[in-house]
């Protein structure tokens, strides 16, 4: 058995959970995590002092995958948000890297690249962001426009001057932290490591600071720099596992004239992003008369839909035929949430002997690194748990279907309304569905909002 210490980015069910789940899937792994306190929420940083005494604890481990935002702010959305110094951040990553030393383990760890959200929502920002969000986007947007058309930018944007000049220096403050990570890369610390480009648009100053990364790093193997956030460390569970499996898995798209079209918060087309997904997770891809699985993508015709927004696009309209290969799916018709008619359109097939996953939840990224992760786990191990397997499906249904594509609007529309028992009764119809879909008999689940929003929901099965 090979032990894998597993540091999230902070402690949704995505993040804490999911990985959990996938690894229980080949009993030859085994899991650990920090105590799920310790991590970051929407406003607390994570312990990173505890999360330290935690690592310098453990013994005999094979593999370490490490969130190093975690580390080095706290988080995620803390990374955002902190103001401690370029030193105090790196005084911190130096203690990680001698703990490490002394593991002697191979390393995956991921960075994120500092995203920048066309909004003016401060939810995950810093307090200003409610006021000014939407104009530092269209600044950093346009002035990194006007650099790749060599044409005047014009500055006028009324952000007060303190303002940009302390987002100007979270971001260099940052961007200097994932250089230091390149030395360390150089040196030999982290085996895989990779840079994530989060909530991205054509043009700005993180989309200019991925091209600078890949610059700096296009010499060195195993450096990445990938769309995408929340999954990474799911596709690196799955690198760590799969990769020296080499299994050739063939993208087969439901609409394959629009393979080229961006979805939503990404800057690459859809094949791109898929193909990216696969090489980062430890795939090859292949074509479908040569592959080991094939990887039904549900994509979208020109504009990807957003559920959250409101944005609703035609859903699938056709009729697939499920391969008799090992298949898994993931469904990016929306940013957030399945499409009903696929799910619906799937839920209607018998061929379960050759399912090896579904998922359809947040963006294209999330979708294709968290089904690639559990699709080549179960797929590659000796003794596949069925029964850990189904579960994990019927969770992923009954978030990314039940849940994001139906009941959150609902609930959304009457939060005066709104009690456990309300999610509970309005999730039954799903759960009865999935239950005999999948042949599970006396499961029992439960329901919670972990950070108090309606964007997220955990399910447990009891």
């Amino acid at each position: 058995m090979k032990t894998i210490a597993f540091i999230p980015i902070d402690n949704r069910s995505v993040c804490y959970e999911l990985p959990k789940q996938i690894v229980k899937l080949d009993s030859q792994y085994k899991l650990l995590l920090p105590d799920r306190d310790l991590l970051g929420n929407l406003t607390k940083n994570a312990d990173i002092d505890s999360i330290f005494n935690w690592l310098e604890n453990l013994n005999n481990i094979d593999i370490v995958i490490i969130s190093l935002d975690t580390i080095a702010y706290g988080g995620l959305i803390s990374s955002r948000r902190s103001n401690d110094s370029f030193e105090k951040i790196k005084q911190r990553i130096d203690n990680l890297s001698s703990i490490l030393k002394k593991l002697n383990a191979k390393v995956y760890a991921f960075s994120s690249i500092m995203r920048i959200s066309n909004n003016n929502i401060n939810e995950e920002e810093k307090e200003y962001w409610n006021l000014y969000g939407t104009k530092i986007f269209e600044y950093s947007y346009n002035l990194h426009k006007s650099e790749v058309e060599n044409k005047t930018f014009n500055s006028e944007y009324n952000i007060p001057e303190y303002i940009l000049n302390d987002y100007l220096r979270t971001r260099e403050r940052n961007f200097k932290i994932n250089k230091y990570y390149i030395e360390l890369k150089k040196e030999g610390l982290f085996d895989t490591l990779v840079f994530s480009k989060d909530d991205c648009a054509k043009y700005g100053f993180n989309v200019k600071e991925a091209e600078l990364l890949q610059t700096y790093t296009k010499e060195e193997k195993n450096i990445f720099i990938k769309t995408g956030a929340d999954e990474i460390p799911l596709t690196l569970l799955s690198r760590a596992i799969n990769s020296e499996k080499h299994i050739k898995i063939a993208p087969v798209y439901t609409i394959f004239q629009s393979i080229n079209e961006i979805s939503k918060y990404e800057d690459i087309p859809v094949k791109t992003s898929v193909e990216s997904q696969i090489e980062l997770a430890g795939g090859v891809v292949s074509s479908v008369d040569k592959c080991d699985m094939v990887l039904i993508i549900n994509n979208f015709e020109k504009e990807q839909g957003e559920l959250v927004m409101d944005i609703n696009v035609p859903l699938f309209s056709g009729e697939f035929s499920l391969p008799d290969k090992p298949y898994f799916i993931a469904d990016i018709l929306n940013a957030n949430g399945s499409d009903n008619n696929f799910v619906n359109c799937f839920l209607t097939k018998n061929n379960l002997k050759n399912f090896y996953g579904y998922a359809g939840w947040n963006t294209t990224g999330n979708t294709l690194g968290s089904s690639l992760s559990s699709a080549l786990t179960y797929f590659n191990a000796k003794i596949p748990d069925k029964s850990e397997f189904i579960k994990l499906q019927i969770i992923r249904f009954l978030d990314d279907w039940a849940y994001q594509a139906n009941i959150r609007k609902e609930i959304r529309d009457d939060t005066k309304n709104l009690t456990n028992n309300v999610i509970k009764e309005k999730m039954k119809q799903y759960e009865k569905i999935l239950c005999e879909k999948f042949s599970m008999e006396n499961l029992k689940f439960k329901y919670s909002f972990p950070w108090n929003r309606f964007f997220e929901i955990e399910i447990t099965v009891i």
